[in-house]
């Protein structure tokens, strides 16, 4: 059968931009659909978000030629995770494991930004802004209705990509449900000056009320992800900000020295939201239109990117991308790192924003321990690099 493309990607962020480019060579005739102009994505606030980038994101982001001309990351070179109130602390650091650098760090505006230009570089066709409103799938296409300058617009695919973010049109339409975990948290993202220098390190910082991290960034900065109860949180964006920073400072300490508010304050609601199924007639969701993670472990981005990569490397061979089998074989290798990964960030969201002193006590021996256990701090090390399992290069024979 004749369609319009074979692939229709809904969704023109990261996720569906680097899916473009990885397949952009494969011979597979592409398009995006956005709803949101170039200038509306530019000044999303979302935009102010500090990515953290592990290793193993990177080399494939390499690999895909994205991160080649990137100029604004910043490496990690050591991580240190404490507890505040605790004396449990452990230290990793890139030069024990024989790496550059365990990640980097980048705004998500910066990246997206360099993302959408290599699309733009490439030709690949977009349809923006227009709005997805409509599926028809059949047993050899999908059909979609779109809303264009509000004009309606029919095209039709071999197979449809929703990577369209948290609020999925395609999963809306496709009346997939979602598990939804609600943390009674919400993240606090800023950006602040340190008197001394970060000298490229990450830190994790547990407390009572959730995590707070210190992330690298250019000219001293350090990007902040700093969780709190809602009532907290409320209550910190409020105040003035003379008063987020003292306390922030006291959360933190001074280990940097006097921190300077150099950003706008943005708070984000955290939950943990998963589709019930990634798949459909024709139809796959990958990125955050099928999974939303805690920031606590730094995966969301992560996750989504091995998403892509493993969907690009089996769409590559296919004549036809959109059939049950192909399909049910990217559902199946992708469902083991979900479940991993998922159950990772959210065990570790409860461990350490627990008030319960006897589980205090067990975390900060446990964070004790495994300061000096080089096999043991290897294998988290290699977690946060992402480098735990190994992902095939785009277009490879397997």
């Amino acid at each position: 059968m004749q369609h319009d493309y074979d692939i229709l990607i809904a969704g023109g962020g990261l996720a569906g931009n680097c899916l473009a480019l990885a397949l952009k060579d494969s011979g597979l005739k592409i398009a995006i659909i956005e709803a949101q102009t170039p200038q509306q994505l530019k000044q999303s606030p979302a935009g102010d978000r500090a990515l953290a980038l592990a290793a193993g994101t990177v080399n494939m982001l390499e690999t895909m030629h994205i991160w080649q001309g990137i100029e604004t990351a910043t490496a990690i070179k050591q991580i240190h995770i404490s507890d505040r109130g605790h004396f449990g602390k452990t230290r990793l650091s890139a030069k024990q494991q024989g790496v550059a650098a365990l990640g980097y760090v980048i705004s998500a505006r910066d990246i997206e930004t360099h993302v959408a230009a290599l699309v733009e570089q490439a030709g690949i066709p977009r349809f923006c802004p227009a709005r997805v409103v409509g599926l028809m799938a059949g047993n050899d296409a999908i059909h979609v209705s779109l809303k264009q300058n509000q004009q309606p617009l029919n095209l039709s695919a071999a197979l449809l990509v929703g990577a369209d973010g948290g609020n999925s049109s395609v999963r809306k339409l496709l009346e997939i449900p979602q598990h939804v975990t609600d943390y009674g948290q919400t993240a606090l993202v800023t950006t602040v000056h340190s008197a001394k220098p970060h000298a490229n390190t990450a830190y994790e910082r547990f407390t009572e009320s959730g995590p707070l991290a210190l992330l690298p960034t250019q000219n001293n900065h350090l990007s902040v992800v700093w969780t709190r109860q809602h009532d907290d949180a409320d209550a910190l964006m409020a105040g003035g900000e003379a008063d987020f920073l003292a306390q922030l400072q006291d959360c933190f300490g001074y280990k940097l020295g006097l921190l300077k508010l150099s950003s706008p304050r943005r708070a984000f609601p955290l939950t943990l939201i998963r589709a019930e199924r990634m798949i459909d007639n024709r139809v796959v969701l990958i990125g955050n239109a099928v999974h939303q993670l805690h920031p606590v472990a730094g995966q969301g981005f992560n996750l989504g990117l091995r998403d892509v990569v493993q969907l690009a490397e089996l769409l590559h061979s296919q004549p036809d991308p959109g059939t049950p089998e192909v399909l049910q074989h990217y559902a199946e290798q992708r469902r083991a790192d979900h479940d991993k990964t998922i159950q990772f960030t959210d065990t570790t969201v409860k461990i350490f924003s627990n008030r319960w002193l006897a589980l205090a006590a067990i975390r900060n021996a446990g964070l004790t321990v495994l300061d000096h256990l080089p096999f043991a701090k290897k294998q988290l090390a290699r977690h946060a690099m992402g480098m735990a399992d190994r992902l095939p290069r785009i277009g490879s024979k397997r």
